[in-house]
């Protein structure tokens, strides 16, 4: 079997694994890789970028060693090597998980629920709920639903038609450690600095791949792709991170409305730019977010085994 045929039928069975199943409940694989983290980070914390490197090095480095073990283990062209690669995406991928909690937030919104709708919040963004009315939940939601479909569904699927199940869970690996330690706090300035810096490196060309297929898909939810792309090419680099930006952007361009403004966190208020043209974004506005990224997540599932095909084609190989 031609390994761009058990890239894409591992990507795709993942992706329906994760459609059908969601994220697992109990034992999930990516929780395990935090608390090790975690370990790992309280003996070898220092307030140094090059503690953060070796952080960020062992950690990644482990993760990927052991999948490409398990893949060899496997067989890397036989069916063996395309569950590897299902069970890896499956355990990737997110975004199951993240439309059904939008829509969660929606139906809380909805019946007016406000207390629901602010304990739901942190499953979705590390805004301070309690500061949040009715609106600036229904705006937070929707600006994690869009981050979070490029890095949580066309990341993982991009870094596997790459480099199969290796590069699906070093993608996951590299994206929970910038979650966890890449912040530019007092403790984490330095020691995250990787991480962070890794994580920007890792969602470049995903980040970018979304915006498009954002753009593109814009009238599945009545909007139209000349403004999501008007919006991700004037307004993106506004936002202080250049990945979240382009997302962020083509999704408030598609949607008709503005995203960004004061923005609370726990640990104090940031304003940020303004992205998109239009009111501010309303409950029905989330569900029709929730949408997109559906499509956009389906689109990439396609492309990804699309793209993991051509790369064997292109090289010649042959089947054994």
């Amino acid at each position: 079997m031609r390994t761009g045929v058990v890239a894409a039928s591992g990507l795709l069975l993942g992706f329906a694994l994760d459609r059908v199943l969601g994220d697992p409940r109990r034992g999930h694989p990516v929780a395990g890789f935090g608390t090790a983290a975690m370990r790992l980070e309280q003996v070898g914390y220092r307030d140094q970028r090059a503690a953060g490197v070796v952080h960020e090095i062992v950690l990644v480095g482990g993760v990927t060693a052991l999948a490409q073990a398990g893949v060899r283990a496997a067989g890397a062209r036989s069916v063996g090597g395309v569950l590897v690669t299902a069970l890896a995406t499956w355990t990737a991928l997110g975004g199951t998980t993240l439309a059904k909690t939008g829509r969660e937030m929606a139906n809380l919104l909805e019946s007016g629920d406000l207390e629901g709708a602010r304990a739901l919040l942190p499953s979705l963004c590390g805004r301070d709920p309690e500061l949040l009315d009715a609106d600036g939940l229904a705006r937070a939601a929707l600006e994690s639903i869009a981050e979070n479909t490029s890095d949580a569904t066309v990341a993982p699927l991009f870094w596997g038609a790459v480099a199969g199940a290796p590069g699906v869970l070093a993608y996951r690996a590299v994206n929970t450690l910038d979650a966890m330690v890449g912040y530019r706090n007092e403790r984490y300035h330095r020691f995250g600095w990787a991480a962070a810096r890794t994580d920007d490196l890792a969602n470049l060309i995903p980040a970018r791949v979304s915006g498009l297929l954002t753009t593109a898909l814009a009238p599945v939810i009545g909007g139209r792709p000349a403004a999501a792309w008007r919006a991700w090419r004037r307004d993106a680099a506004k936002h202080p991170s250049p990945n979240a930006g382009v997302a962020e952007a083509s999704m408030a361009g598609a949607l008709g409305v503005t995203l960004g403004g004061r923005t609370e966190y726990r640990h104090g208020v940031e304003m940020r730019p303004t992205l998109g043209d239009g009111p501010t974004p309303r409950v029905p506005d989330l569900r029709r977010a929730v949408r997109l990224s559906e499509a956009v997540q389906l689109a990439a599932a396609v492309a990804a085994a699309a793209f993991a095909l051509s790369r064997t084609a292109n090289s010649g190989g042959h089947a054994r």
